[in-house]
């Protein structure tokens, strides 16, 4: 097939090359540096989005934020400006498709996507979880939101990606399933901290006491993956403080609009912006524990 992909950091260009191995044509854009497993494959770099759009099928995007997802797709130069000239795939049978696999608000989702419509094409959001180990391992969990025919059509596409994929419901409903699992990760990442640090303050080794966790109720990936890193000190992103500060802020504020409390994200969202403050925006989000050690005066490795 003929595809496009815009956003090719650290999630994005492992994603990418999956799909260049796979023998299809993919054409990208890439304002900044381009990975050099992307540079150097069969992948045609565009001038622009909307290049993209002109010459693929079914766009993938992958940016940081909401902003940069509008920008991509209704900037100048922008997919929509490729979708205006045609929305048909090559050989006619079908609308084309944009498939956005960033974290963002699944309000402003559904926004782009009745925008998308407009210019007929279909849209899903598919975010992801998994990490950079996951978009190279091409192990991640796709969580989507949109029309079920246009799923079943990039559905073979996102298993060169992922493992553990999911069609949740409309557009916007994939975003959402984002952001509850980001709330999930946040607060186990701080249940970990919390409970390594009050070992860790007590006298007994991190490294055994999450050991011998490892093998009770309170077992997780969390405490496998994260806390090996705390009591590691390897704090190398991973997934930035700041992106899953982003993250919990979109959480945060639909809970403003939905009229609902979120106490323990409020708490772990603080965490962060502690971490943030002093200097470790671009960590792994693990160095979450950071700022707990700060309060406590204490760090995990002192044992």
């Amino acid at each position: 097939m003929k595809l496009g992909f815009i956003g090719l950091g650290i999630m994005g260009a492992p994603m990418a090359l999956h799909l260049v191995k796979a023998g299809h044509q993919v054409f990208f854009h890439a304002p900044r540096k381009v990975h050099p497993s992307i540079a150097e494959s069969s992948a045609t770099r565009c001038a622009s989005a909307a290049e993209v759009a002109r010459n693929a099928d079914i766009v993938f995007t992958m940016v940081p934020d909401t902003p940069d997802v509008e920008a991509v797709l209704f900037g100048e130069d922008g997919i929509a400006t490729g979708l205006s000239a045609s929305s048909l795939m090559e050989d006619g049978s079908s609308r084309k498709i944009i498939v956005d696999m960033s974290s963002i608000s699944p309000i402003a989702t559904k926004t782009f996507a009745l925008k998308i419509n407009a210019l007929g094409a279909d849209y899903i959001d598919a975010p992801v979880s998994g990490g950079e180990v996951g978009a190279k391992a091409a192990s991640l969990t796709i969580m989507c939101g949109g029309p079920e025919a246009a799923f079943e059509t990039v559905r073979p596409l996102l298993e060169l990606m992922g493992k553990n994929i999911t069609l949740v419901g409309g557009n916007g409903d994939g975003q959402t399933t984002k952001v509850a699992n980001q709330i999930i990760v946040a607060l186990n990442i701080a249940a970990v901290g919390e409970a390594l640090l009050f070992a860790s303050k007590a006298g007994a080794d991190p490294a055994k006491v999450r050991q011998a966790l490892m093998g009770g109720f309170a077992s997780s990936r969390i405490l496998e993956v994260h806390g090996d890193r705390m009591v590691k000190r390897t704090f190398d992103p991973g997934f930035r403080i700041r992106l899953h500060q982003k993250d919990l802020g979109l959480a945060l504020q639909g809970a403003r609009e939905l009229g609902v409390a979120l106490p323990q994200t409020a708490g772990a969202a603080q965490l962060m912006q502690v971490c943030a403050a002093n200097g470790m925006a671009d960590l792994d989000h693990s160095a979450l524990v950071k700022a707990l050690e700060l309060m406590a005066g204490h760090a995990v490795a002192g044992a």
